[in-house]
């Protein structure tokens, strides 16, 4: 059975966790609209994707 030689320390578990992080989501600006959107989505507003129409434009 496998069991610990020695204590791992607080430093030495927080070291391992900090990739654990969750990071804040990335939004890019599209090029037509301006609007910010998240990457490798559609564009809600235009209905746009790689510009090809995808989804009827939304009327604000």
């Amino acid at each position: 059975m496998a069991v610990p030689k020695s204590k791992v320390t607080k430093s030495k578990r927080g070291f391992r966790r900090s990739h654990d992080a969750i990071s804040s989501t990335a939004y890019v600006e599209d090029k037509d609209s301006g609007e910010l959107r998240r990457p490798h989505h559609v564009d809600l507003k235009s209905g746009m994707y790689r510009g090809k129409q995808i989804l009827e434009p939304k009327d604000d």
